[in-house]
């Protein structure tokens, strides 16, 4: 403390010792604007040393692949269709479904101003199941309770880390620049070995994604009829060199333009010789096939989802629904489930129980005649009430519906035969 310019100290005073607060870097996973260069590098958005002789891929690259597309689309349209429901665990291990909590409204009806629900999961789910990672900014109002759900895209959002704290730079749909917790972020990653940093499947599979762009670049240039490799025997009697510089680059432009017609006008002493493979030499069409195959194992779609019809018949069209759900769906759904979990549950209401659940109810309708029969038999059995019944079939209740019916072998009335011969 000081008094006109002089030092005031007690005997007994020790000097504070400086305050050192944690630093946050850029985490080092390929996202944001802070670390942009793997998404241009070379194959494996900069994971390894790339292949030379296969092309440069992207995210947005790959998903021009069709195969590529309609896994991420499928996986991502089938969890936002269903509802992602609230439940709870009591003690005796019973699901009991919450409904008066702010997540159930947010994730089910309306995510933020304007954006339905369905729509925000959707954007949750594509670029995660593309990308390895997305995000979505969940704030909480001063009682603690959620205000919104809003998807922040990947090129506004930067990770940072504290140690093992986690914080994010974000431009919110207000277009504020903020850095929040992960607390108040919802950030699924997949493949993430380290808990924290998500990776592609594209990107742990980049030299076969590789392969398979590098095989549409090929099938494309066959389908345009142009040659890219050819050699040309040109007449060596030319009034000048400049001409045959001219009909050199006129022979070159009709053999290499996407927009030429494939077919050039050569002298009679001129000679193409085309060095490219024919479509069937290439075995495009097995290579097509091969690749769509590699792409859904990667993705775990099963060939039907892929409109892959030489996999499966009409008849076993119910055991190829069950099998995408139990192999496909199910994977990625209890990632999505445990990871939204952390960011719209806070901890307490984890520890007592609640958590959340897709209803995949919905992807497995069966039939009126199907549902009429099981109903029935569960009635029956007994398990429901007429009222349940009715109440699964959408109809109203009936006078003693409310009674559940027994077994019909335990209300069997035989008459008493004894009686009978006495009377």
């Amino acid at each position: 403390m000081k008094l006109f310019g002089f030092e005031l100290t007690r005997g007994d005073a020790t000097p504070a010792a400086a305050r050192i607060e944690p630093q946050i870097t850029a985490s080092e996973e390929p996202s944001g604007t802070a670390n942009p260069a793997p998404w241009f590098s070379e194959i494996g958005w900069g994971g390894g040393k790339p292949n030379r002789y296969l092309p440069r891929i992207s995210p947005e690259r790959s998903e021009k692949h069709a195969t590529v597309f309609a896994c991420c689309n499928n996986i991502a349209g089938d969890l936002a269709k269903v509802p992602l429901k609230l439940y709870q665990r009591d003690g005796q291990g019973q699901d009991v479904r919450v409904r008066e909590h702010p997540a159930n409204y947010l994730l089910n009806v309306e995510a933020s101003p304007g954006v339905p629900a369905a729509v925000a999961r959707f954007g949750l789910i594509y670029p995660w199941a593309l990308r390895g990672n997305s995000f979505a900014y969940a704030p909480r109002d001063g009682g603690g309770e959620l205000e919104l759900v809003e998807i922040i895209l990947e090129g506004k959002c930067t990770p940072l880390k504290a140690g093992r704290a986690r914080f994010y730079d974000i431009e919110d749909g207000a277009g504020i620049q903020r850095r929040v917790p992960s607390r108040s972020m919802a950030h699924l990653r997949y493949l993430a070995l380290d808990g924290w940093t998500g990776r592609s499947p594209l990107q742990v599979a980049s030299e076969s994604m590789g392969l398979a762009m590098k095989g549409q670049e090929t099938a494309a240039r066959s389908l345009s009829g142009a040659h890219a490799k050819a050699f040309v025997k040109m007449a060596d009697h030319y009034e000048s060199d400049v001409d045959r510089k001219r009909n050199e680059r006129r022979i070159k432009t009709q053999l290499t333009s996407p927009d030429a017609d494939g077919l050039p006008i050569i002298g009679p002493e001129d000679d193409i010789k085309s060095l490219d493979l024919t479509a069937a030499d290439q075995e495009l069409l097995g290579n097509r096939k091969f690749d769509r195959e590699m792409i859904a194992a990667i993705y775990r779609m099963p060939p039907s989802k892929l409109q892959m019809l030489e996999y499966g018949v009409k008849a076993n069209g119910e055991q190829q629904a069950i099998d995408y759900l139990t192999d496909c769906l199910f994977h990625w759904s209890v990632l999505a489930e445990g990871q939204c979990a952390m960011a719209f549950l806070t901890r307490a209401e984890r520890e007592a129980g609640l958590f959340l659940r897709h209803d995949f109810g919905a992807l497995l309708q069966p039939t009126i005649k199907d549902q009429i029969e099981a109903v029935t038999k569960a009635v029956g059995g007994p398990i429901y009430t007429p009222d349940e019944g009715r109440q699964k079939m959408g109809l109203g209740k009936i006078d003693g519906g409310e009674k559940l019916n027994p077994a019909p072998n335990m209300t069997r009335n035989e008459p008493d035969k004894k009686k009978g011969k006495d009377e």
